[in-house]
């Protein structure tokens, strides 16, 4: 018998958690911002958000996952101290 499962293969919460990407479009308040993580031996794309709600973050920035929310959304704060 097979189960179906929805997101097959995809990343739970907490694998995603404490992963670091690039920033590929602005991230901000009012924003849908873009960032792009590497993961299951690949890089994705996901959809973005500051974790503080208050951020602008800029293209090219290294950001680190502080929350994920399946299947393509992440909450990120800056990596480095800019």
């Amino acid at each position: 018998m097979t189960v179906f499962r929805p997101y097959a293969g995809a990343m739970d919460d907490a694998a995603m958690v404490g992963l670091m990407g690039r920033v590929t479009g602005t991230v901000g308040p009012g924003l849908v911002g873009e960032v792009m993580v590497r993961v299951r031996g690949g890089a994705e794309h996901f959809l973005a958000h500051p974790a503080d709600g208050r951020s602008r973050i800029a293209t090219g920035t290294v950001v680190m996952v502080v929350e994920h929310l399946p299947p393509r959304t992440v909450y990120v704060t800056p990596a480095y101290d800019g």
